[in-house]
């Protein structure tokens, strides 16, 4: 008998699956967007974090655009990031992307494909900028560019996740800023972000880009442009735009929006710059679960439940970053009366996925439902032991479930040589 707080959800798939759910994904694009008309910003969609891309059609309803880490990222967005219901004659959104390095084999693709590229280094800017110069020339297009770079100024306590950490790799310093030799943007009076000057010079950067957060709340921001103005202001007259990056946590209940409106505000009334975000976990944010079958229970000092899921492998962040994430019905470890331990699948020791505790004990063949999945979940997962990838479903706001991918022994095959 299924027990009353594990029942399989309505509309049951075959598990593990990630099921997205459109009208919360919608209700988040709806706050986004009221942010960006507010404050008059433009907000980007950081597809590391979610890189669902049948909802892009919708996504390009709300927001401007799509930043990417790389060349296949990029790509998606390329592809798929539009507005259906636009009529502009090109209804494709904008297209960033930063990479801590571009290959010589894949720039070249970049420079086709994205509007914004973003340099992580002036050595990398200067071993591309000839390159830049003839694809413009030779398209007679006009691209942007940018640098990032690192305010030194923490919000986090440090950790994995903490990019001005002593000796990162991500942005340039004030301290390695050619503030002396940096020319900027060649005609400030020119409405174009990113033209070239009459003369055909190599084509300048005109925009900084900082990314320092992670899931955290206005007040960070406020603290960290503070510190990007006292160190980089001398350069700001020589600049079009500038990108706030992500990590902004718009969309949880508890978020400052207001606050988040006045910074972004009062910087570009102060020097007059366009203002980009580009948070990612705020479009998706608790807007999917995975959901997993119990297929063993075992006995160990203490229960064990052995799901037909994956830390390792289907939310590799439980050990990476390392949390307990939450399962409907359930409790921390001795809350309820009956605790179990939930292990993964593989044969990795520590495929752990955490602690906890329920009303009526579980049943082989129960189902669990691990909540806010549909973020990194499901762009960081892998195929580790040959496991199979769970499928991936959208609860439609009409109610209807539609599987949009189910995977096998083929996307396993794929992936090695």
């Amino acid at each position: 008998m299924q027990d009353k707080n594990t029942k399989k959800p309505k509309n049951a798939v075959k598990t593990p699956c990630y099921i997205i759910d459109e009208q919360q994904i919608i209700k988040n694009l709806q706050i986004l967007r009221d942010v960006a008309n507010r404050a008059g910003c433009k907000i980007l969609l950081a597809q590391k974090a979610f890189s669902a891309f049948a909802l892009y059609p919708l996504i390009g309803e709300y927001l401007d655009g799509t930043t990417a880490s790389g060349l296949h990222e990029a790509q998606l967005s390329h592809d798929y990031m539009k507005n259906e219901n636009s009529k502009k004659e090109n209804p494709k959104k904008e297209n960033h992307v930063f990479s801590v390095a571009y290959s010589d084999a894949e720039f070249a693709e970049i420079l086709q494909i994205c509007d914004y590229i973003i340099f992580n280094s002036f050595g990398q800017w200067e071993r591309f900028k000839q390159q830049i110069k003839a694809h413009e020339t030779a398209t007679n297009s006009k691209k942007n560019y940018g640098i990032r770079i690192n305010p030194e100024h923490s919000t986090q306590g440090g950790g994995i996740y903490d990019p001005c950490a002593t000796g990162s790799r991500l942005g340039v310093t004030a301290k390695n800023f050619p503030f002396a030799d940096f020319s900027g943007i060649s005609n400030i009076e020119n409405d174009e972000i990113g033209e070239n000057d009459e003369n055909g010079e190599t084509p300048k950067i005109t925009g900084l880009h900082f990314h320092t957060l992670c899931q955290q709340n206005s007040d960070a921001l406020e603290s960290t442009v503070k510190a990007f103005e006292e160190k980089f202001s001398q350069c700001f007259g020589k600049l079009k735009w500038v990108n706030f990056g992500g990590g902004h946590h718009i969309t949880r209940p508890n978020y400052d929006t207001e606050k988040l409106i006045s910074v972004i505000k009062n910087f570009r009334q102060k020097y007059n710059l366009a203002v980009y975000l580009e948070p990612g976990e705020a479009i998706a944010l608790n807007a999917g679960v995975l959901v997993s079958t119990v297929l063993d229970i075992i006995e160990n000092n203490g229960k064990i439940a052995i799901l037909d899921t994956s830390a390792t492998c289907h939310m590799p962040d439980v050990l990476e970053m390392p949390y307990r994430p939450e399962v409907t019905t359930a409790a921390p470890k001795g809350e309820k009366p009956h605790s179990y331990v939930f292990g993964g699948v593989t044969c990795l020791a520590g495929d752990i996925i955490g602690e906890y505790s329920f009303d009526q004990p579980l049943q082989i063949g129960d189902t669990v439902t691990f909540t806010d999945m549909a973020i990194y979940s499901m762009v960081k997962n892998n195929t580790f032991n040959g496991i199979n990838l769970p499928s991936i479903a959208l609860q439609r706001a009409n109610g209807t479930l539609a599987v949009l991918r189910e995977f096998g022994y083929q996307d396993f095959l794929g992936r090695l040589g």
